[in-house]
């Protein structure tokens, strides 16, 4: 058996930062058409080769006159002056202002020679039947003129270095004429996911062997790109040595930091660590965090074979990068990355630090914590009745990429707190600045109405984590509304109905029911293969609820009937997993409702139907967002309509 590398000495966060920081990224400058540049960060000081404006021109709609001929007018004793000419953006003045005239001219235009001022036209009147225009302000030399260079004179600093170009900026370069700039380069960022097991996002994914979509490259991509870095995609590696040297020399040769996935924790198979060590230099493997701890940091060189062709010795490095191994988990792997990486890569490209949005929000439930390590805990927010953040844990595992989606931002918990304690106040360092509460924070029952209904809300956010720990949220203060169904006694006291509907439950079966399958009976009395949802389903309570009946039927205890079901226990999560199992080949029934079986082709015994009710949490249904889902709740009939087995 193969020895496995162990994380015996954790290096703490601190120390990670430094090692990090002491990679070099910085690619070389660049220049990029004018074009191109929004977003990239100046390089070079950018000095003025010519007048902004170039000429003396008008700023208003009006005439050019000698603000001489001005002095003393108003509105009971207008100047009179002779139209001479006009002059618009654009043109070449030809007639100069002489004393007693004006030019017509229109913004941007030229300032005509011999004028020093313009008035603007709403303060004068035409003489009707002749060239006359009155004058019925004074004005100063200068008056609505923008003089050349008044904008930008030539000489003058423009820009300096570390300026990130926003379209103010371009603007600006625009009117100076730059047609290239000098830009700090991006730091080209590889990205290579490890593992057999691992498919690209469309495709062709077998589960039956393990394999899942690769979700760390895209991933992380699109979080290298928000940091100011040029990502590259690399194939994904498999579990052995040569294919992950060949894919990290590859990365290395061509960027400057080189980004893996997966294959850093202390497994046998785990042998990346080793890619490194033997190809480069390995500065850091294991950092005191969770999530995240089997992260690698290093330096990778890019050498050559000898001379002699000899595959075991190699020559001196040439090239290089550094490298970073990010955990295999999505949620460890995007944690680790912002906490650590991102910072490296906006200062290789010269982009500053983003504003820190934090907010501050009280507990609402608590939560332990023990393991001795720096906690970056995801968490959601919501709103209370009275307008105070309240603050939950958003964690399903590492492995669980709704997550992401899931948590708004991260409360980092040092390694000597136990807990935290409901009400405690606690700060979010939230994932952006426009980040806010739902508007409607709900949890229960997963139901494929509910769906369609919260999509006439705003801003929702939902866990199927059916109805028990919809209610158990609902009772810790963290969920606005819970959606249920099963035992009519799991109302809570304190809470408000907000309405409801029926959907038919039963079994779903192969189409054509091959096996005869009659009701809840023959699961009991013949050797059927059978998948059930898990105990928090409301819907696997409604199903118990009929075994227990089926029981007193015949004079049975409930638990004999259960445990002669052939899969009882054999629970799945979501409304439409048991009746995938049954499509795949895995089980002869499951529980589910008749709107899954036609959805999917598939054949139905119907046991029942069942009331779903969505409950809004005492002090809650006032929220906007609550009375939104109240009234999509009472429209709802055409989305009942629409889905076999549902009413009222």
């Amino acid at each position: 058996m193969a020895d496995r590398r162990q994380f015996r000495d954790l290096a703490p966060p601190e120390e990670a930062r430094e090692v990090i920081d002491s990679l070099d990224l910085r690619p070389d400058d660049e220049t990029v058409p004018l074009r191109e540049a929004r977003g990239r960060v100046l390089a070079e000081r950018v000095d003025a080769d010519l007048d902004v404006p170039g000429f003396d021109r008008a700023s208003v709609d009006g005439y050019a006159v000698r603000a001489a001929d001005t002095f003393g007018a108003d509105e009971a004793d207008p100047a009179r002056l002779e139209l001479v000419d006009e002059v618009h953006a654009g043109a070449e003045p030809d007639v100069e202002v002489g004393a007693g005239e004006c030019i017509e001219v229109s913004t941007g235009a030229v300032l005509p020679p011999g004028a020093d001022a313009v008035v603007m036209v709403e303060r004068t009147d035409r003489v009707s039947g002749s060239d006359a225009v009155l004058v019925r302000t004074s004005l100063a030399p200068g008056d609505r003129v923008m003089f050349a260079g008044a904008d930008v004179a030539a000489g003058e600093r423009a820009l300096g270095p570390g300026t990130v170009l926003t379209s103010r900026e371009v603007g600006l370069l625009s009117a100076l004429g730059v047609e290239t700039v000098p830009v700090r380069g991006r730091p080209t960022v590889g990205i290579i996911s490890t593992g057999d097991e691992l498919v690209r996002p469309g495709g062709d994914l077998n589960s039956a062997t393990g394999e899942i979509y690769d979700v760390n490259s895209y991933t992380t991509a699109t979080a290298v790109e928000a940091a100011g870095g040029e990502a590259r995609l690399y194939p994904h590696a498999g579990d052995d040595y040569e294919a992950m040297e060949s894919a990290l020399r590859e990365a290395a040769d061509e960027c400057d930091l080189v980004l893996s996935s997966g294959s850093t924790s202390a497994s046998a198979v785990d042998v990346i660590y080793r890619v490194v060590e033997e190809s480069g230099e390995l500065l850091l493997h294991g950092v005191a965090v969770k999530p995240g701890k089997p992260m690698l940091v290093g330096r990778l060189g890019v050498s050559e074979p000898r001379s002699d062709g000899s595959e075991d010795e190699r020559s001196e490095s040439s090239g290089g990068s550094a490298y970073v191994g990010l955990p295999g988990y999505p949620v460890s792997a995007l944690t680790i990355f912002r906490t650590f990486v991102a910072p490296a890569i906006r200062a290789a490209a010269g982009l500053p630090e983003p504003e820190t949005a934090t907010v501050e929000g009280a507990m609402a439930v608590r939560e332990r914590y023990d393991e001795g390590r720096l906690r970056y805990m995801p968490v959601g927010l919501v709103g209370d009745g009275d307008g105070r953040t309240l603050v939950y844990p958003v964690d399903k595992g590492s492995g669980a990429t709704t997550s992401l989606v899931e948590a708004d931002g991260v409360v980092a918990v040092p390694p000597d707190v136990e807990y935290l304690a409901a009400g405690e106040t606690v700060e979010v360092r939230l994932f952006s600045p426009n980040v806010r509460p739902p508007a409607l924070f709900g949890a229960g029952e997963d139901d494929p109405a509910l769906s369609r209904l919260l999509d006439r809300v705003d801003r929702p956010r939902y866990l199927g984590v059916g109805s028990r720990q919809g209610l158990r949220r609902l009772r810790d203060g963290a969920a606005d509304v819970a959606v249920v169904t099963g035992d009519a006694d799991l109302d809570p006291d304190g809470a408000v109905a907000l309405g409801g509907w029926t959907r038919e439950w039963g079994l779903v079966v192969p189409n054509g029911n091959p096996d005869d399958v009659d009701g809840v009976a023959d699961l009991v009395d013949r050797e059927l293969r059978f998948v059930n949802r898990t105990t928090d389903s409301g819907l696997r309570t409604t199903l118990g609820t009929a075994v227990a009946a089926l029981a007193d039927d015949r004079g049975a205890e409930r638990h004999d009937l259960v445990e002669a079901v052939d899969g009882f226990e054999f629970a799945v999560r979501a409304h439409e997993s048991p009746a995938r199992k049954v499509l795949a080949g895995a089980a002869d029934a499951g529980l589910g409702l008749r709107a899954t079986a036609e959805r999917l082709g598939m054949g139905f015994v119907p046991c029942g139907e069942e009331r779903v009710r969505v409950l809004a949490a005492e002090g809650r249904a006032d929220k906007p967002g609550v009375r939104r889902l109240e009234r999509a709740v009472e429209d709802a009939d055409d989305v009942l309509g629409s889905l076999p087995g549902y009413g009222r």
